[in-house]
């Protein structure tokens, strides 16, 4: 890495735009620190990934570790939605916060379709450009060229272009040089490893900043959807936008020292940091839901023959942990009288808990399984 040019600094006469240099070429890693993470990495990210080929119904257990990543990574964007209220129906939703919680709700939207289309799309630029199109989708950046790269100049900090932290390229610079990530996500000629190669695909994809909105979260599904495409990682399960939320100024910071010193090794080592961190906790997290599947399922039992229905409920609750009486009636196709008596009796067991106070329109959140993922 001692070779690299990250690229330069060009007037467009009030100003100077970055541009960076192509990174569709071999990189020679010799740096030891960054060998040891990466080997440490591969190693967290294969135990995470024995998770998803092992765990029986892994699928129910995935939309919570996508609806963190989408409160998260929209949170680094300035939005304020959290989990508790990404669960809620859009109506239960203040109409103040309304515009937050679609956004979310669209980031969900634009990883399923995303990880639907790479079953039979490879990841491109195509793909990128379907996932812009449906995050920005009926929300606040929807008049922003959706799907589209950019035909104007935009920044990164400050109110305009006189005070911005960061100026990305030049517009007319971009169709070549996301051909460019394009044609170095497909190379096989040179051997990168794979979790270098996404965290150089990630870095270039911020600086070029090929949108005029929504680059940062398109930036960060990129890697669970290069980990995917390359059979890395069996389903969805890593994301590190929580990581980088905890760490913003040191994520901004580490991008940062790339264009300005041409320095990836810093950058590398915070990635591959990330990716440990956020391995060892999304392990730790299905041990935890493996652990407490198994004391729900025991404490059921003593419902007799509700149990059936319980279970019903519970399989529900692990994909969305928040249920009404009509929602539990609908799942398990019982009365409405049954349901509430269904309901009370989880609610002795402790499984639920009531969280509206009100006499209607209750809501019953699965407490002990939503906390796993705070």
């Amino acid at each position: 890495m001692k070779h690299y040019i990250s690229g330069k600094y060009t007037s467009q006469g009030y100003y100077k735009s970055f541009q960076p240099t192509f990174i569709n070429r071999q990189l020679l890693i010799d740096n030891m620190k960054v060998l040891n993470l990466l080997s440490q990495a591969d190693r967290e990210l294969g135990r995470l990934d024995m998770f998803s080929k092992y765990i029986p119904n892994i699928d129910l257990f995935i939309s919570m570790h996508v609806l963190k990543e989408a409160t998260q990574s929209s949170k680094i964007e300035g939005t304020q939605t959290n989990i508790d209220e990404a669960l809620l129906d859009k109506e239960d939703i203040p109409l103040d916060k309304r515009q937050d919680w679609e956004e979310v709700q669209n980031y969900i939207k634009a990883m399923e379709w995303a990880i639907n289309e790479l079953k039979s799309l490879p990841f491109s630029l195509r793909l990128i450009k379907g996932t812009h199109s449906v995050l920005l989708r009926g929300v606040r950046g929807e008049k922003k060229q959706p799907g589209q790269f950019r035909k104007s100049q935009n920044w990164i900090g400050g109110a305009t272009l006189n005070d911005a932290v960061f100026i990305p390229p030049v517009h007319t610079s971009i169709p070549d040089l996301m051909s460019d990530i394009e044609k170095f996500i497909h190379n096989e000629e040179f051997y990168i490893p794979e979790l270098l190669k996404i965290g150089m695909i990630h870095y270039q994809f911020e600086t070029i900043h090929p949108f005029l909105d929504g680059n940062g979260r398109v930036g960060r599904l990129l890697i669970p959807f290069y980990l995917v495409s390359k059979g890395i990682l069996q389903r969805p399960i890593l994301y590190l936008s929580d990581f980088f939320e905890r760490n913003r100024n040191l994520y901004y910071n580490n991008l940062m020292i790339v264009r300005e010193k041409s320095n990836l090794t810093q950058w590398f080592k915070f990635f591959l940091v990330g990716i440990i961190e956020t391995s060892r906790n999304g392990i730790s997290t299905f041990d935890s839901i493996l652990q407490l599947q198994k004391f729900v399922e025991n404490s059921i039992r003593s419902l007799g023959s509700r149990a059936a229905n319980a279970k019903k409920v519970l399989d529900y609750l692990y994909n969305k942990p928040v249920i009404n009486a009509e929602k539990a009636s609908e799942v398990t196709k019982i009365s409405m009288p049954s349901s509430y008596k269904l309901i009370a009796d989880l609610e002795k067991l402790k499984i639920l808990k009531e969280v509206t106070g009100g006499q209607r329109g209750r809501l019953y959140v699965f407490n002990d399984y939503l906390n796993l993922f705070k």
